[in-house]
């Protein structure tokens, strides 16, 4: 870890420093590091749990969600430590296909290259359809962003974008 040798000082009314006091010591933290831990978390390790997760989410809707907004508040300067680490092995193919698409878009937003495992995560053989619904399909195959459809993923949003 580098060492703090800066200092950052923040005028706060006696209510508030007695409510970060004591939101503190509930998570177990001294003042500043509860405050540089809210304000600053850690994006890259945030990135990699939620990935890890993927496996046993039961609705992986919610991670993903969280992956996009990551992904969409995610700077140029952040990204390639953000989205080091790939899917595990464990992940299934469509969700580390879905994962790869987002990155790879958040990339091309960015003009940043996509990190080297994206190329190792095989597309899909058979197309991933966002609704069973079959009537939405054609409009699925028209709207899908590139990265997805590269995929053989069809959705009708992605990144800075929510269905």
């Amino acid at each position: 870890m580098p060492t703090k040798t800066a200092q950052l000082q923040v005028r706060v009314s006696p209510r508030q420093k007695a409510r970060l006091r004591r939101l503190a010591a509930a998570a177990g933290m001294d003042v500043s590091a509860f405050v540089l831990a809210r304000v600053l978390p850690d994006e890259p390790g945030r990135f990699a749990a939620l990935v890890r997760g993927l496996p046993e989410a039961e609705a992986p809707a919610f991670p993903l969600a969280e992956l996009h907004d990551l992904l969409t508040a995610c700077a140029a300067v952040e990204f390639a430590a953000l989205v080091a680490e790939p899917p595990p092995a464990t992940v299934a193919p469509w969700l580390a296909n879905y994962v790869a698409a987002m990155v790879e878009t958040a990339a091309h937003r960015l003009t940043c290259p996509p990190p080297p495992w994206v190329q190792d995560i095989v597309p899909l053989d058979r197309p991933w359809f966002a609704t069973d619904l079959r009537a939405l399909r054609p409009y699925l195959l028209r709207v899908s962003p590139v990265a997805f459809r590269r995929r053989n993923l069809f959705v009708d949003t992605t990144l800075g974008g929510r269905a």
